[in-house]
């Protein structure tokens, strides 16, 4: 690999790639310790979806910088149009129509993206009021909620000079590098700890062994997939015959990354987020605090099953049996041993539900690994979690099958063997 990463720093453009890249992520990290004028720094605390929303911002919500938003109104404006492209026809031929239509799914996508940053920075700021240096200033309100929502138009339009000069998914790259930012400080913290705090030398060298484990676990799950395989049959048109070839349709374990974590998390740190602005002698209060703080068993099992029901729902969203079926009918494709049409279709979808199981039972596990491993270690900040980590890892093997396509292009050897 590091001899792979030497050919590809020899080549002049992969190197000006690298170094684009590398520019833009210094831009994005210097930006977020940049304090918003009329703001503070704030804390939210332990246990709320803004640690969640700090964690891909690196920070900079924390620190109430420029990028305090991140890149999270883009994600969430994504994920948003990701579905109505199932329900509304206009969005459906869109994405059929090639780069013309994707340009303008995109250009929508981003004006739902200020829409919602205008939203988001309105609550965080009214509702984080004593971060203000100014509280009841009319102009300072107005001012900080349009410099926050430029910030997430900049990193925007970052994200897409990286995708285009650098290396790697502009806006994966950004939450990447906010999700390092937080995690090395920790990790620092933690060793100049050990003696100090109940951190033990035998609890820290089994968190870096475990967590080595879990990230090769994880890389393991991420690349599975449950190959189907495809039959082509022969077609003779003129002179020549098409068709024939063998190929398969890849099931991937984790077909739905790691979205039906992010929601789960959402929905269940949202009443917590209530609870901050409550009285703690109230009856909502305590009743919150009871069933949805993070750590108890009732809300570990509440997470659980969320994580399920996500994960299954948003495969049905973003696979469908039925299509897929039609599709290879169409083109002549068949599964051998199973007759196309309705029974394909029955097969995939039996085959999908299996998989999807597996791919819930992952999300679940990775998703309580903090709570799994405080314990063990008697390590109590963390400094991820498993939203973070999936994220981490599978930008990094985006990032690295990039590299790896780059150099194919030009006849190098590259990582994967």
């Amino acid at each position: 690999m590091l001899e792979s990463l030497k050919i590809a720093f020899k080549i002049p453009d992969l190197r000006k790639k690298f170094y684009w890249t590398l520019f833009l992520l210094a831009i994005f990290r210097l930006g977020s310790h940049i304090v918003v004028p009329g703001m503070k720094p704030h804390n939210f605390g332990e246990n709320n979806i803004f640690n969640l929303l700090d964690l891909f911002s690196g920070g900079a919500l924390s620190n109430m910088s420029v990028f305090a938003l991140g890149v999270n109104p883009y994600i969430t404006s994504s994920i948003v149009f990701q579905l109505l492209m199932m329900v509304i026809p206009r969005l459906q031929e869109l994405s059929k129509e090639g780069a013309e239509g994707r340009r303008i799914i995109s250009r929508y996508t981003k004006y739902l993206t200020m829409l919602l940053a205008l939203l988001q920075a309105w609550a965080i700021t009214m509702g984080f009021r004593q971060a203000m240096v100014n509280p009841g200033s009319t102009g300072s309100l107005i001012s900080i909620i349009i410099t926050m929502t430029a910030g997430t138009v900049f990193l925007t339009w970052l994200g897409d000079i990286i995708s285009e000069r650098g290396i790697g998914n502009g806006v994966s790259m950004l939450i990447f590098a906010g999700i390092v930012a937080r995690f090395v400080p920790n990790a620092i913290a933690n060793m100049q700890a050990v003696g100090e705090g109940g951190v033990s030398l035998f609890g820290l060298l089994l968190f870096v062994v475990l967590t080595v484990a879990i990230v090769a676990f994880i890389v393991i799950v991420t690349q599975g997939e449950r190959k189907i395989p495809v039959q082509y049959a022969k077609r003779v048109v003129g002179r020549k015959m098409y068709g024939g070839q063998s190929t398969h349709l890849p099931l991937r374990v984790n077909q739905v990354s790691v979205i039906p974590v992010i929601f789960a998390s959402s929905v269940l740190a949202f009443p917590m987020t209530i609870a901050g602005f409550l009285p703690v002698t109230s009856g909502v209060y305590k009743f919150i605090n009871r069933f949805f703080f993070p750590g108890r068993t009732i809300y570990l099992i509440i997470y659980s099953v969320f994580i399920f029901l996500f994960t299954y729902f948003y495969t049905a969203v973003t696979f469908n049996p039925v299509e897929v079926a039609d599709n290879l009918k169409k083109y002549g494709g068949f599964i051998p041993g199973i007759r196309p049409g309705r029974p394909t279709a029955e097969y995939l979808d039996k085959v999908l539900t299996r998989v999807t199981t597996a791919g819930a039972l992952f999300l679940t596990f990775v998703a309580l690994l903090p709570y799994l491993l405080s314990p063990l270690t008697g390590i109590q900040q963390i400094g991820f979690g498993g939203t973070s980590l999936l994220i981490a890892v599978g930008v990094a093997i985006d990032t690295m099958k990039q590299i790896e396509a780059q150099l194919i292009m030009r006849q190098y050897e590259g990582f994967l063997k």
